[in-house]
């Protein structure tokens, strides 16, 4: 990382005095406006302070985000997009209805449209609707879960985007979306740079999965681990109500285990946690199966949470499939896993039940707790703020507890992962019991082969 990576696009001269400076208590602003020296440290730790002045370097800093005196846009003149892309999220509605009431409220712009369907409603062969969107239109949006807008998965030509975007005087985009919708508004605003076009794309991360980095948390995901913690006490009750019973519950993270973490933790009753970043075995005496057996025989229960995307290494042999947006599909491990359970335990005939549950559909698509719908609200706010400013290709995101603004290219460098020597997976093994490897030693199959032979 260095300092370059961190630093955002402008549009242009801000001229243009915000409406939000006009207030009747001058002697007591109502805002507190911020300039783009404001920083937001990346790293507060005492060491890289003083190795940043043993050095004499300038440490990273994310830009603050927040409202500005000084405008790009003209808010008579500003027409905007919104549009929502990917699996569903709680919260997207939620920032739909806050970016609408910002523009509206704060900086009288009437003009908002919304594409439907992802970026698919902004290709004129799809022939999906546009709408106009006002405050009393998204007025009970945050009600409910979905998406108001629709969405849709997959690329789209970056020319007829631009071109529509062109074709109808927007002057700013928003885009909800993961990793894969952040990548796409980044080839959108290339595209805009290349024609010297003034219009702003401004992202807002959507990650159930709380994947995206050098942002603390996104939207939806504080959402997704409460529900899931009711699941899991449920699935806690099935297990323990029948003799070595096994609770098997699947969560969303198809590259980093967060949900499945922060819900075991929060509950503590789960005995094992299996997440993308972490490699076990089946079998074998140091395998997942003998952990099993080993719970099994002491307590007679366990409930078992696994991230869709752990155990991938199981499928290698098998032929790779990707979705409409050119990711891997994982296999199902959680049937998988099922399946050699039982396998393992009748050939010991190991008396045993097991219940299998996938939430997942039910928890995307739930509407956003009350402090996750606080934190949607506040994610479109500064959106807003920058995008009025001039500030392109960026994602608001929030670190140390401030919001702050990331370059989109940025952004999506890298999936964030858990650590798994860090706090969190310790605090993991703690609450869990789980063995902290789960993997044989390197061979030790092929010496057992060997000596079987």
């Amino acid at each position: 990382m260095n300092l370059n990576d961190f630093q955002i696009k402008t549009l242009g001269k801000t001229n243009v005095k915000s409406p939000l400076l006009e207030t009747s208590r001058s002697k007591n602003p109502l805002y507190k406006f911020i300039c783009e020296s404001d920083r937001v440290l990346h790293d507060t730790s005492l060491s890289n302070f003083k190795e940043c002045l043993d050095t004499n370097t300038e440490p990273i800093s994310f830009e603050k985000a927040g409202p500005q005196g000084q405008l790009f846009f003209e808010p008579a003149k500003t027409k905007v997009g919104i549009v929502t892309c990917g699996g569903l999220c709680p919260g997207l509605n939620d920032v739909i209805r806050s970016i609408v009431n910002h523009l509206h409220y704060r900086y009288g712009i009437s003009r908002v449209l919304g594409f439907k369907y992802g970026y698919e409603g902004l290709i004129s062969k799809y022939n999906h609707e546009v709408i106009e969107l006002t405050p009393q239109m998204v007025d009970g949006i945050h009600l409910t879960g979905g998406t108001f807008l629709g969405s849709s998965r997959g690329g789209q030509d970056v020319d007829q985007i631009v071109d529509t975007l062109e074709i109808m005087n927007v002057n700013i985009l928003f885009c909800l979306g993961g990793d894969g919708t952040q990548r796409g508004a980044h080839a959108i605003h290339k595209e805009i740079e290349k024609r010297k076009l003034k219009i702003a794309i401004a992202g807002i991360p959507k990650t159930i999965d709380n994947d995206i980095s050098f942002l603390a948390k996104s939207f939806g995901f504080e959402t997704a681990f409460t529900i899931a913690t009711d699941i899991i006490r449920y699935a806690h009750n099935e297990a323990e109500g029948a003799y070595n019973g096994i609770s098997l519950i699947k969560l969303m993270g198809r590259d980093s285990g967060f949900i499945a973490a922060h819900a075991a933790l929060s509950i503590q009753e789960v005995n094992f946690v299996l997440v993308p970043e972490m490699e076990f075995d089946l079998y074998g005496p140091y395998g997942f199966l003998k952990a099993l057996r080993k719970r099994l025989e002491a307590r007679h229960h366990a409930v078992i949470v696994v991230a869709e995307g752990a155990g991938q290494h199981f499928f290698e042999s098998e032929d790779k499939e990707l979705d409409k947006s050119g990711n891997i599909k994982n296999r199902d491990i959680g049937l998988y896993l099922k399946e050699k359970i039982k396998e393992e335990f009748d050939a010991k005939e190991l008396a045993h039940t097991i219940k299998y549950i996938d939430p997942s559909y039910i928890i995307r698509s739930a509407p956003a707790n009350a402090n996750d719908s606080k934190f949607c609200s506040l994610l479109a706010q500064n959106a807003v703020h920058a995008a009025m400013a001039g500030k392109t290709d960026f994602v608001v995101g929030n670190w140390n507890d401030q919001f702050t603004l990331v370059p989109i290219s940025t952004a999506v460098s890298e999936r964030k992962k858990i650590d798994i020597h860090g706090e969190l997976w310790w605090n993991i093994l703690e609450a869990t019991g789980q063995p902290v490897s789960m993997t044989n030693p390197d061979g030790y199959f092929q010496k057992s082969k060997e000596s079987n032979s």
